[in-house]
């Protein structure tokens, strides 16, 4: 099953030739969701040959706008090509009120709906949900009401073992049945129990999205054992007291939480546009945390 996240924007606040502000899309079995939507995003997405209609559903993480100067402009080209199905929008309560001024103020009637989920910044809850996935917030310490967001795999069905099938002539119809635990009988009479013939499930996959937010431990738990751990990295170390006035973090920073945190891989981002080579972030990064890549425009992370 396919989980990957693609990186659209990798800089902070202030784009470069060379890099857009934060945003990214998740796909998880074809399902695609936007996390963030700076400015560009939707130039990022024609560039990577996403279609934007089949992005039904965007998480905003605050109201900083390199995370949603872009959105008001993807909600409208989404309109001028002539989306008809829904559209889920997550973020700050704010954002339902400043997205109906632009709209009001250009007078323009959406050809689709727009639902709008107010999401509460101050826990971790689950937000969305769907037969395989579940996403919750992560709450962060960033100089405004700021979440993450936790992408969540379910325990899928057992898996037949390869083979089985034509091997005892197994009908379609006791498929499910035996994915769900029960056991077979052939044609012959013959029980064959359920662990003979399937095995277990895929373990549930992780993925750990942080932006914005200062060294903040209370993160750890939540983050925990993810296969993948997205986290802001704006500063080298040498800038820690401008980090920690703007509440934002460092690459150590990053890279103690990903050790705390026991995560697979750590991916960082969120640059500051001071740094035109950013191997010298990775590295510093490396010093921590050893499985750390740079989180760069176009670049994919499969799960």
């Amino acid at each position: 099953m396919i989980f990957k996240v693609t990186i659209l924007g990798s800089n902070s606040a202030i784009p470069t030739v060379k890099r857009n502000p934060t945003a990214q899309l998740v796909n998880h079995n074809e399902r695609l969701f936007l996390v963030d939507c700076a400015e560009g995003t939707q130039v990022q997405l024609r560039k990577i040959k996403i279609r934007i209609q089949r992005v039904s559903n965007i998480f905003i993480s605050h109201l900083h706008g390199d995370h949603f100067f872009g959105l008001i402009g993807l909600i409208s080209s989404m309109h001028l090509l002539g989306r008809n199905k829904p559209l889920n929008i997550y973020g700050p309560a704010q954002l339902e009120d400043i997205l109906k001024i632009q709209l009001d103020a250009s007078e323009t009637k959406l050809n689709y709906e727009l639902i709008f989920h107010p999401l509460n910044m101050e826990d971790e809850l689950v937000i969305y949900e769907d037969e395989k996935l579940t996403i919750s917030t992560i709450p962060m310490n960033h100089s405004i009401p700021t979440v993450g967001f936790m992408f969540r795999e379910k325990l899928g069905k057992r898996r037949l073992i390869r083979g089985k099938i034509a091997e005892l002539n197994i009908p379609v119809q006791n498929i499910l049945p035996i994915k769900n635990g029960a056991d077979f009988i052939d044609e012959n009479g013959v029980l064959h129990k359920n662990s003979e013939v399937t095995e277990n499930p895929l373990v549930p996959r992780t993925y750990a999205f942080c932006s914005d937010t200062s060294y903040y431990e209370p993160t750890i738990p939540i983050v925990a054992g993810a296969d993948l751990l997205y986290h802001e990295t704006t500063f080298m170390h040498d800038m820690a007291k401008a980090a920690a006035d703007k509440l934002h973090s460092t690459t150590i920073e990053a890279g103690t939480i990903a050790k705390k945190a026991n995560v697979k891989k750590l991916i960082i981002g969120h640059f500051s546009m001071r740094y035109d080579i950013l191997d010298h972030l990775l590295d510093e990064t490396k010093t921590v945390f050893s499985n750390t890549e740079l989180a760069k425009d176009g670049k994919v992370f499969e799960l």
